[in-house]
Parts: C-alpha cells; sequence; structure tokens
C-alpha cells in the first residue's frame, strides 16, 4: 500500500494493541516528515514522538484517546500555520498507514506534563497512533462523507483525472466530519471554497482541515503525473459570495512527459 492507496482506505483508528513499534519504524516516521514539502515555505515545524507504551502519559481535554505512541505537532505561527500544519499532518498519518499503523487527530487533547512550545514553535495537534486492535481500513464505501454532487459545481465536461482529484478531495477526514469544502470546477482550474458559517474567517480547525485536503490533491496529482499550483486568483477573490469564502484554486498541468514522475509543486503565489 502507498499513500495515494491509503486515501481510499484510510480510517481513523481509536483502539489500539500495547506492543512496541520498532525503533526503525518510528526513525523512518521520523524521516519521512523531514522530506515533506511545506504547503506555505517557510513556516518552521518540528514533531516529537513519545512512547507511551507504558502507560505512563496522561493526557489532558476533551475526547483523548489512548495509545502507545503520540505525535506532538509544532509550528511557527504564522499567516495560514493551521493549513500548513494539516497537509504536513494528513502525510504523516497516511504515510504511517502504509507502514501497517493506525493513527487519529487529537485536536482537544495534548499531553499533561508537555511543553505547549518548543523555542518559538507553538503546540498545534496531537496524534495517537500505533498498530491497531482491529482493521486498519475501511472501504471506500464506507466512508461517511458528502456525495460529490453536493461538494463540486462543474462548469463543464471534466477530464477523468479532474473527478479523480475531487474525489480524493471529498474523502479528506475534516473536524466532526464537517467537510466545510466546496468546488467549482473549471477547465484545469479546480476553484476551491470554505462554506460559511457565523465566523468572518475559517475557524481553527477549519483551516487544519484545509490543510488535510490539500494533502490528498498534492498525492492523487502526483500519482496521476500531474503538476499543482496553488494559488490566488484575484478576480475571484474581489467577488462576493453568499453562501461561501473563496480559498484558494489548484492550477492543473498535464506532465509533458508522463513516462517520468515529476515532483508535485505546493506553493501559494
Amino acid at each position: 500500500m502507498d499513500q495515494y492507496e491509503a486515501i481510499f482506505l484510510r480510517q481513523s483508528v481509536r483502539k489500539f494493541k500495547w506492543t512496541p513499534v520498532s525503533s526503525d519504524t518510528l526513525t523512518k516516521i521520523g524521516t519521512f516528515y523531514e522530506d515533506i514539502p511545506a504547503l506555505f515555505p517557510g513556516i518552521g515545524t518540528e514533531i516529537g514522538i513519545t512512547d507511551n507504551t507504558d502507560r505512563s502519559h496522561q493526557l489532558k481535554g476533551f475526547f483523548g484517546v489512548k495509545a502507545p505512541y503520540y505525535l506532538s505537532f509544532y509550528s511557527e505561527v504564522r499567516d495560514r500555520y493551521q493549513m500548513n500544519a494539516g497537509y504536513i499532518c494528513e502525510q504523516l498519518s497516511l504515510y504511517m498507514m502504509t507502514l501497517g499503523l493506525g493513527s487519529c487527530f487529537l485536536g482537544m487533547s495534548s499531553l499533561k506534563n508537555a511543553p505547549l512550545a518548543r523555542g518559538n514553535k507553538k503546540f498545534v495537534i496531537l496524534m495517537a497512533f500505533g498498530t491497531p486492535e482491529k482493521s486498519l481500513i475501511r472501504r471506500q464505501y464506507e466512508a461517511h462523507r458528502k456525495k460529490l454532487s453536493e461538494l463540486c459545481v462543474f462548469r463543464d465536461r471534466p477530464p477523468k483525472w479532474m473527478t479523480q482529484v475531487v474525489e480524493a478531495a471529498r474523502l479528506a477526514p475534516s473536524d466532526m466530519n464537517s467537510q466545510p469544502w466546496r468546488f467549482v470546477s473549471v477547465g484545469s482550474r479546480l476553484h476551491i471554497f470554505s462554506k460559511k458559517s457565523n465566523m468572518d474567517k475559517p475557524g481553527k480547525w477549519e483551516e487544519f482541515d484545509f490543510g488535510v485536503m490539500f494533502a490528498h490533491i498534492a498525492i492523487v496529482s502526483d500519482e496521476l503525473w500531474l503538476e499543482v499550483d496553488l494559488i490566488r486568483l484575484e478576480n475571484i477573490v474581489q467577488k462576493s459570495f453568499n453562501s461561501s469564502h473563496y480559498v484558494l484554486s489548484a492550477v492543473i498541468h498535464g506532465t509533458e512527459n508522463p513516462g517520468k514522475m515529476k515532483d508535485t509543486k505546493s506553493c501559494v503565489n
């Protein structure tokens, strides 16, 4: 299984076996994290992995999950740092799945006696992970997600790869399964919107959720030998929408040489 396949099979795991994960596997997770390109370059991040196989570490906060391992994610506080965090953390979660490990995000929990900052980096989120007690996967049809027709408007007949990209985005997990995203597909561009709430701007976890969803777009695009540029289009920024906020647009390009994989771009202009 690779990350692309994991998108369609992943489920949040909340019950784990209390068996140790090899030091080699933990090293692989750290190395993989180091190689993930940021969604927004220039935002410093850091992770820490806590071994809780002896059950000595306690959680504080709500909706905690007891797990043999926890990954703490820290970030510099800059514009859209939460979105950047979601982008990186989802790739970590999917990578863990390729190693046979389950995980879940604990948005309202942290470790007792653990620092809430590392230097200039603030604690963002805790991930529980380990060997799952039951099944690691769920089938795509078992995912409780809105239908594609409820989330995306296709302004023209989309190429097959566009529907695959949007389908991967549709399956992204979100806080309380809120699925805050809405899409408009026009040619090779996918315009991405946030469903309006009572807030003037997206909340903390909504921004994180969008980062998770952008990770899915990046992974599936890479699998299909496509390149992605995430940009903000001024002609859309200046428009007013009744039920949504404009977030970003994904401009998707086919590669000139499909026989050679190219790195997916993850930058915002």
